[in-house]
């Protein structure tokens, strides 16, 4: 791919590189190092550009956050080498990547307090220590929050209440991971992972590939080992599309799950945040942190008096005796569909099989209509819900989404890629209490997600006959990053299964189940998803499949496999 088709800021990477070397220079006598440590980097530096980081003999790549735990508790490891090992990992390898926008420059500051924490009165909550990468739409009291967008370089929010949350566990924020621009909601033609504040994020496998989004640097993050885990959020596709194309887990929770206090919408009927992990049991210790009940939320209000959320409490042998449905790919889509990449979900099938799992071949009825409701929908309620956050952040930026449109019309780095569509259509909409029609459709299209996944479940008169999930192809292999205006053409998305549990508003898993494209370079998973609030039972599945399949294997930062064949309508996730 051509150079000038990766566009990076050099501002962005500038200021980068001053955080990261301002939090690696704390003082000595703020640092806590546990006895025997190597100090602050250790052997981070000199190992950090390849895929494997030794720590003290370690792979981090494959270390767990309970793995980590026990060696923090048992004083063999701090949460300041780890998260300088991190940092030190940022330097080596985000040039390349782009996939944190911002870093705390008080990363080891708050890494040395947690080790003094654990010292004094043991772990907080088992993420103490554990370095967090946030989505750069999530607020942050010390670091900007901006979704990508110029506008909001002056914005001045509080923390979120996950953010909140996972402070007070102990977490150590390392950073805010770039995305795509405003969730992936601003022009019709854009590119999954650049936003005008941090540039292009790259695919960790083959760079000049795309990591897909909006979650991009959330799940580059995490599978370069920039973080240990990360948090992304999702509208329709873009906690699972980024984890199907850089090979980690991404949960998207049941709607109303994890408070959205704080969080930059798209609309809140759709939008959730969601744990991205290299591994399902850290992104099940990071839900069990960050979900529950916020005032601040009123959908969080639903969430059962009695439903379990010991949700890091994974059960390996969950596949065992349960019923998958698997959503097979119609005629039609399978011509779109590379033979490899069919190849991947007809073997992952298998490994449910050969885990004791019985497959149902099953379709979902009503997608057409669902799809043809969802835009729409989106258009009106983003005017609704982006001029309630805009309205109550402080700070300088546009008041509202004419302000942003005005704003990027005079801008000279927003526009330059692809326009703003969305943006002029969502602000010419009605907003839901303003045009019962939008209400409406709303509810339609939900009812009927819900409906279509229900009703695949229930599979026949007894309970001995429903099923417990549902299986699909979340991705095809990454597609070459391009842009609108360099190359004319942008994202080249070809399939997903996102769109039911999206708008339904239930639980999506994504897991890696192997490798497929051009020397079968590229990750590709699979997503679980299921009934509403069933979040613990398809983090069981996920666990007991990615244990099975053992697909995931370490990044190899190769600069590109070759060119192939784009198809003609691309629909970037949200």
């Amino acid at each position: 791919m051509r150079a000038e088709s990766r566009p990076r800021p050099l501002r962005r990477r500038a200021a980068l590189t001053a955080a990261v070397a301002a939090a690696l220079l704390v003082p000595a006598s703020t640092v806590s190092a546990a006895p025997g440590d190597p100090g602050v980097l250790g052997t981070a530096a000199g190992a950090a550009g390849s895929g494997t980081l030794p720590l003290r003999d370690l792979d981090l790549d494959a270390l767990t956050i309970p793995e980590l735990q026990d060696r923090m508790d048992a004083g063999r490891l701090s949460s300041v080498v780890l998260t300088g090992a991190y940092l030190a990992r940022i330097v080596a390898l985000d040039d390349e990547l782009g996939a944190v926008l911002s870093v705390n420059p008080k990363a080891l500051e708050d890494a040395a307090a947690s080790d003094r924490t654990r010292q004094r009165k043991g772990p907080r909550s088992p993420l103490e220590g554990i370095p967090v990468l946030l989505k750069d739409n999530v607020d942050t009291e010390q670091m900007p929050t901006t979704a990508g967008s110029r506008a909001l370089l002056d914005s001045e929010p509080d923390d979120a209440t996950i953010t909140r949350r996972l402070r007070e566990a102990g977490a150590i924020v390392i950073g805010k991971a770039n995305l795509s621009e405003w969730a992936n909601f601003r022009g019709a033609d854009s590119t999954s992972g650049w936003s005008a504040v941090g540039g292009q994020t790259a695919s960790p496998y083959v760079l000049d590939r795309n990591p897909c989004g909006s979650s991009s640097g959330s799940g580059v993050g995490v599978a370069a080992s920039l973080a240990q885990v990360a948090i992304g959020t999702e509208t329709d596709g873009s906690i699972v599309c980024p984890a199907g194309q850089n090979g980690v887990v991404g949960l998207k929770p049941t709607l109303g799950l994890v408070s959205r206090d704080g969080i930059v919408p798209i609309s809140a009927e759709q939008d959730t945040a969601g744990p991205m992990a290299r591994h399902a049991v850290d992104a099940a210790i990071l839900l069990q942190v960050v979900a529950g009940t916020d005032d601040a939320d009123a959908a969080t209000a639903e969430i059962p008096a009695d439903l379990d959320a010991d949700f890091a409490d994974l059960d390996l042998d969950a596949l065992q005796g349960a019923r998958i449905g698997v959503w097979t790919l119609t005629p039609e889509q399978a011509a779109q569909v590379e033979d490899d990449t069919e190849a991947v979900f007809a073997a992952a099938v298998k490994q449910l099989e050969a885990a004791g799992a019985t497959p149902v071949p099953v379709q979902l009825a009503y997608q057409d209509e669902i799809g043809a409701g969802e835009t729409p929908a989106l258009l009106a309620e983003f005017k609704r819900d982006v001029n309630a956050y805009l309205a109550q952040t402080p700070g300088e930026h546009p008041a509202d989404l004419a302000g942003l449109i005005e704003f990027n019309a005079q801008d000279p780095v927003e526009l330059a890629y692809f326009g703003q569509e969305l943006f002029e259509q969502a602000q010419a909409a009605t907003v839901p209490a303003e045009d019962p029609a939008v209400q409406a459709t709303r509810d339609r299209i939900r009812q009927l997600a819900r409906a279509s996944i229900d009703e695949v479940l229930a599979q026949g008169p007894g309970p001995e006959d429903d099923l417990d999930a549902v299986v699909g192809l979340t991705n095809t292999p990454a597609w070459q990053t391009r842009y609108q205006s360099v190359d004319g053409q942008a994202d080249a998305f070809v399939y997903s299964t996102s769109g039911p549990a999206a708008v339904a508003g239930y639980p999506n898993v994504s897991v890696p189940a192997g490798f497929a494209g051009l020397r079968g370079a590229l990750p590709v998973g699979v997503s679980f998803f299921g009934a509403r609030w069933a979040d613990a039972e398809l983090l069981d599945i996920a666990a007991d499949f990615e244990d099975q399949a053992a697909a995931r294997e370490e990044p190899g930062y190769l600069p590109t496999v070759g060119a192939d064949p784009q198809p003609d309508n691309p629909q970037p996730g949200t």
